[in-house]
């Protein structure tokens, strides 16, 4: 065997092999490969990559040809920075970039590093999640931004840059579902809104907690009265279940929310 390569067997009979190197003390593994011949070039080209300052995340592709990208900005990282960090990550001064492919980088702050470092990140259809205990979780939900969000409407990129995810860049919007910030005359005020056959003004609020809490109720309502569209549901975080039940119970919401079911013809929208 070529140095740094070994053969082993898959769980059906099948041969591959892994590659490996150890730098600075550490075991590292480089993928596996179907032949050894292209898991011995990955293992040659580990060294290059670690030897080679002038070989960087932008241009090491020209030269690398076995290694997977990933692999790449791993070894590139720890060449640079004397940290070995498993997912495509690369630590800059304050900050450090998540590579989704060759051309694309996320910004993350710091203190997401060891989050990250430990959840490789997948995108799909411009939908970036990771997964977690079997389940898929969306980035953006780390900022308390809801799954149905929309960009520039309920969450902005402060620069105007939607690959930086640094804390000080993304402004949540709207926080919670069916609820819109409104300013008139210098006041501002929360409308909350529901979709039926159009929107429907439920009724606007002096805080976002007690207009998303209306919109829950309207949900209610709407599903008491047979309607059987599924409308997300607002989890209220500022207030505990028994102060929830209270404001639930004495809150108004709009007469003609009631009116709508009282015509016969109604139907799911």
């Amino acid at each position: 065997m070529e140095p740094g390569v070994y053969k082993t067997t898959k769980k059906d009979g099948s041969t591959y092999y892994r590659g490996n190197i150890t730098y600075n003390g550490k075991h590292i593994s480089i993928g596996s490969f179907s032949s050894e011949a292209e898991c011995a070039n990955a293992y040659d080209e580990a060294w290059v990559i670690l030897k080679d300052k002038k070989l960087s995340i932008l241009n090491c592709q020209s030269k690398i040809k076995n290694l997977s990208f990933d692999k790449c900005v791993t070894l590139i990282n720890l060449r640079d920075n004397h940290i070995y960090i498993k997912t495509p990550i690369y630590l800059q001064k304050n900050y450090f970039l998540y590579y989704l492919d060759k051309s694309t980088a996320l910004k993350f702050d710091n203190d997401d590093l060891f989050y990250y470092s430990s959840h490789k990140i997948q995108n799909r259809g411009n939908h970036m999640f990771v997964s977690d205990y079997g389940m898929q979780y969306n980035i953006l939900g780390r900022y308390g931004i809801k799954p149905y969000s929309i960009k520039g409407k309920d969450y902005i990129f402060a620069n105007g840059d939607d690959t930086d995810y640094r804390y000080s860049n993304i402004i949540v919007v709207n926080k919670y579902h069916g609820v819109y910030k409104e300013t008139k005359k210098g006041k501002t005020v929360y409308a909350a809104k529901i979709h039926l056959n159009g929107d429907f003004i439920v009724g606007r609020y002096n805080d976002e907690a007690t207009a998303a809490i209306a919109y829950n109720k309207a949900v209610d309502l709407c599903r008491s009265r047979g309607m059987t569209k599924s409308f997300p549901v607002n989890y209220i975080t500022e207030y505990s279940p028994r102060e929830y039940a209270d404001v639930y119970t004495e809150i108004k919401i709009s007469s003609h929310l009631y009116k709508f079911f009282r015509n016969k013809n109604f139907r799911d929208a």
